[in-house]
């Protein structure tokens, strides 16, 4: 097992379940990178709330969806830490798009968002082959607990993107094996409601289709995150954290 202190992890997408994970990873002493594309001050007040842990912590913006924003990204991480052990990306909307308002415009928004996980776990393992030791890095990324056998409608893109995103991981994974940087996706059912969602809404029409009719928990997803960045020997996983959505069907919505 890894010892988490003092390594450094650049988080990308810290709002709302990032923000959790974020402060976990701080509580175990890993100094951390946030990054952002537009919410400067989001990233900022995470900053000094984490700072308070005695972490060492920094800023970096950037648009995952251009390689030499990735590229700046990574190397500022390398060089604000000092270490880049660590690399966590939920940097992700979710378009509703149903199917008349399907074309070219949602398919490359989505994709766009499959295109930042490539971009940012090839520089990330690229800058991760110059640490030592038998376990050189770890990638998380986020998925979906539906973007395997079980779609809902009207977010077609977003599915396919999340789908890219978990081949990807274990691609990835055995790509990398061998150079001792494990790769792996958290996926979750629905976590804190957004606020274009009614408290019934969420209720009513998306919570009652999970078999625990409860939403996932940021918290346990922070949980599993630091189990997986202690392990050595887990890689290629997709680890669902839905409340049991998965279990339920396709249904109509996340």
């Amino acid at each position: 097992m890894i010892t988490l202190q003092g390594k450094g992890a650049l988080i990308v997408g810290a709002r709302r379940v990032g923000a959790v994970l974020a402060r976990r990873m701080a509580q175990e002493g890993i100094n951390l990178a946030i990054g952002y594309r537009s919410s400067a001050s989001e990233a900022e007040a995470l900053r000094d709330s984490v700072a308070a842990t005695g972490a060492t912590v920094c800023t970096i913006q950037g648009d995952l969806s251009h390689e030499a924003d990735v590229q700046s990204m990574v190397e500022q991480a390398v060089a604000e830490l000092g270490d880049l052990s660590f690399v966590v990306n939920l940097a992700s909307d979710f378009p509703r798009a149903p199917l008349p308002l399907l074309d070219s415009v949602a398919w490359d928004r989505a994709m766009s968002t499959a295109k930042g996980s490539y971009l940012l776990a090839l520089h990330a393992a690229r800058a991760m082959l110059l640490n030592s030791g038998p376990t050189r890095g770890h990638i998380v990324l986020f998925g979906d607990w539906a973007a395997g056998e079980t779609p809902y409608r009207e977010y077609l893109p977003y599915l396919t993107a999340k789908a890219a995103v978990q081949f990807m991981t274990r691609a990835f994974a055995a790509e990398l094996a061998s150079h001792g940087i494990l790769v792996n996706v958290l996926a979750p059912g629905p976590t804190m409601r957004p606020a274009d969602i009614t408290e019934a809404e969420w209720h009513d029409d998306i919570l009652a289709q999970a078999p625990l009719r409860r939403e996932s928990s940021a918290d346990e997803l922070a949980e599993f995150l630091i189990t997986l960045l202690k392990s050595e020997t887990i890689t290629g996983e997709t680890i669902r954290v839905d409340a049991g959505r998965h279990l339920a069907g396709p249904g109509t919505q996340g």
